[in-house]
Parts: structure tokens; C-alpha cells; sequence
């Protein structure tokens, strides 16, 4: 069993940045392909980014391409999502999963952990 759970979210102001970060306690994540959706009101779960279990291969979005960078560290056991260039847009709770599969995992049913998620607030 793994928990996941998600720290860094907030109100930030278009144009900033925020990180996010993502805890795991119960295993390691070391065999796991990670990845962060997001989901906005009345919208479905999103897929953001995702890293592979190394970290030596990362899948994002096309709608954060250049702007948001995921990353790992897996001495800490933990997932991060770099933020940069906000826009309104991109206000969503944000949710970090884990999958045992590997490759881009873009859908949520791939995915078997996930934590509660965070609120970010981009203010335009």
C-alpha cells in the first residue's frame, strides 16, 4: 500500500510559480512510474506530467510544455511538479498517482495511488 500526499498549492498571482510536491510513505516508489493530474470545477481529471520509475524519462502535457517540469527524488521518496508562468487557466486541485505500469500513462485508470490533491489558484 502506498499513500501519497500532495503539499505546495495555493494562491498565486498569473505569471508566478508555484512547487509541488508529493510525499509517499508505506513503500518506496523506486519500481513505480509517477504522475500529476489536475482537475478543474465541472471538468474531468486531467493528465499534467509523468515520470518514469528512473526518472530518466518525463511526458508532459501539451498544454504545460515549456512551463511546468516534474522531477524525483527518490532518497526523500518524493514526486515534485515545478510550476512556472502561471495562468488562470491552470487553477485545478492538483492530485499526484502512482502506477506499477510503466510508459507515458496519460489516462487515470492507469494509475493505482493517488492522494487528495492540492488547491492552486491562479488570480488573472
Amino acid at each position: 500500500q502506498v499513500q501519497l500526499v500532495e503539499s505546495g498549492g495555493g494562491l498565486v498571482q498569473a505569471g508566478g510559480s508555484v512547487r509541488l510536491s508529493c510525499a509517499a510513505s508505506g513503500r518506496s516508489l523506486f519500481m513505480f512510474t509517477m504522475g500529476w493530474f489536475r482537475q478543474a470545477p465541472g471538468k474531468e481529471r486531467e493528465f499534467v506530467a509523468s515520470i518514469s520509475p528512473t526518472g530518466s524519462s518525463t511526458y508532459d502535457a501539451d498544454s504545460v510544455k515549456e512551463r511546468f517540469t516534474i522531477s524525483r527524488d527518490s532518497a526523500k521518496n518524493t514526486v515534485a511538479l515545478q510550476m512556472n508562468s502561471l495562468k488562470a487557466e491552470d487553477t485545478a486541485v492538483y492530485y499526484c498517482a502512482a502506477s506499477r505500469r510503466l510508459g507515458t500513462l496519460r489516462e487515470p485508470k492507469e494509475y493505482t495511488y493517488w492522494g487528495k490533491g492540492t488547491q492552486v489558484t491562479v488570480s488573472s
